[in-house]
């Protein structure tokens, strides 16, 4: 399935995201929206590590101001197959650059890399 198709559907979820997320709105924060969509011989185990290291990144990561996440629960069955979206959210694009290629974001990707099949990232500044 070609980015073309996929990017609106990326952008809808991150503006209803965005927009439950009332708590935390306020222009001018930079949201980092990831989408994965795992193997299919990955197992339930594999998955959860995958989840239980990525919360773990905001104890980790002091630029990291706020990460929450879910499981995909859209009745409408266009999610090709990402199942898991994770939203963090930083007070600006330099705490980003930091988080990138910080060594809990790398230890990250280890534990990630083994069972991911794709990975969508969607970054955006907060407008009210």
């Amino acid at each position: 399935m070609s980015l073309r198709f996929l990017l609106p559907i990326a952008l809808t979820l991150v503006a209803g995201i965005a927009w439950a997320a009332t708590a935390s709105r306020a222009p001018g924060l930079l949201r980092h929206v990831v989408l994965l969509k795992f193997k299919d011989d990955a197992k339930p185990e594999q998955i959860q590590a995958v989840v239980e290291k990525f919360r773990g990144l905001k104890k980790s990561i002091p630029e990291i101001q706020d990460l929450e996440w879910g499981t995909n629960v859209s009745p409408e069955n266009k999610n090709e197959g990402f199942t898991h979206c994770f939203f963090l959210t930083f007070a600006d694009a330099k705490g980003r650059d930091a988080y990138l290629p910080h060594p809990a974001h790398k230890e990250f990707g280890g534990v990630l890399r083994p069972v991911l099949d794709k990975v969508l990232v969607v970054d955006y500044v907060s407008k009210d």
